[in-house]
């Protein structure tokens, strides 16, 4: 019989069911280990502190149960709490995170997918417009890939996001139905789709009851000193003192809104009745509240993680139709 070495007391490190392989005269063979033998080799590495060598385990199995998770920028709350539950849903089958924030910015995004692409076994992005080169070639290399908070429509790659639509399109038909007229959006002028979709359905709505005003459609461009925002929110909110309710299209945007409205003194929600799409701790404890249109951030991190598992599990998705668009949350608080 042979004895256990040194490297076969590694590979049994919380390996069920208790085998080992090694190879006599350049046959590979096995040989089942006893479960009292196997709680004796776990108290060993238990006792001398014995860790795995990931690099090496991944060298011969070819998988680095890792995933790289890219967004737009993981500071952000959205983006943090997606992280979070990205981490858990990934430990529940094994894998670990490593991710990166792009800051929007597309070089950046490209870069962070050639830093990372030997180093995980698949990924979960975010991406800009400027990162579908890179993203294509992932999905050519047959590199397991999910698309999440956003998705190019053209391309038939699996993702994960809300309903950017349906979601804004209950909170404009909310405040039109408490009989505000007089409805801004603010936006920024991003050619994402999953900002088109949040403006074209405030659109849709307000013409469908012959409200729509194109004055009060705020496009502002995208800053990375997000402090910019306040200062252009409030010459508009000077500008159209008609205004009785504002969605805004993302939190931050509803952040430097709402600071903007407050320094004007301007009562929520008796004058002005807001949303925000996203929902933050800033938002939940406000005084007065403010009513958002949540993204399900667990939901998605499950959704996307299921069809991550899928490919790697050779179930490559083909369609963008099993991808996964999850409804979003219209969460009534004080502001409206």
């Amino acid at each position: 019989m042979k004895h256990l070495s040194i490297k076969d007391i590694a590979r049994l490190a919380g390996v069920a069911p208790s085998t080992v392989s090694f190879v006599v005269n350049g046959k590979h063979q096995e040989m089942r280990i006893s479960d009292e033998m196997v709680q004796h080799i776990r108290s060993i590495i238990k006792e001398t502190g014995y860790i795995p060598n990931r690099a090496a385990a991944s060298l011969r199995t070819g998988k680095t149960h890792v995933i790289g998770l890219i967004v737009e920028d993981i500071a952000n709350s959205f983006f943090a709490s997606l992280a979070k539950s990205v981490e858990k849903a990934a430990a529940m089958v094994g894998y670990r995170v490593v991710y990166g924030s792009t800051e929007n910015n597309d070089s950046r995004g490209n870069d962070l997918i050639q830093l990372l692409v030997k180093q995980v076994d698949g990924f979960l992005i975010a991406p800009s417009l400027g990162m579908k080169a890179g993203v294509q070639a992932l999905k050519k290399s047959r590199k397991p890939l999910v698309l999440i908070d956003r998705y190019f429509p053209d391309e038939e790659i699996p993702f994960a996001l809300v309903d950017n639509y349906g979601g804004v399109r209950q909170a404009a038909e909310y405040l039109v139905e408490k009989g505000r007229k007089q409805i801004a959006f603010v936006n920024v002028t991003m050619d994402q789709v999953h900002m088109k979709e949040r403006e074209r359905a405030f659109v849709e709505v307000m013409k469908s009851r012959s409200l729509f005003q194109k004055k009060l459609l705020l496009r502002l461009p995208y800053y990375e000193d997000k402090a910019q925002y306040e200062p252009r929110i409030r010459s508009f909110l000077k500008k159209h003192p008609e205004i009785d309710a504002i969605i805004f299209a993302t939190n931050y945007l509803g952040m430097f809104g709402i600071k903007a409205l407050k320094d004007l003194d301007i009562a929520i929600p008796e004058k002005v009745a807001v949303f925000s799409f996203d929902d933050t701790d800033l938002f939940r404890f406000s005084s007065p509240s403010i009513s958002v249109i949540s993204q399900p951030v667990q939901e998605i991190a499950v959704q996307a993680m299921r069809l991550l598992m899928d490919q790697m599990g050779g179930q490559i998705k083909k369609t963008p139709e099993e991808g996964a668009l999850i409804a979003a949350e219209l969460i009534l608080r004080n502001s409206v």
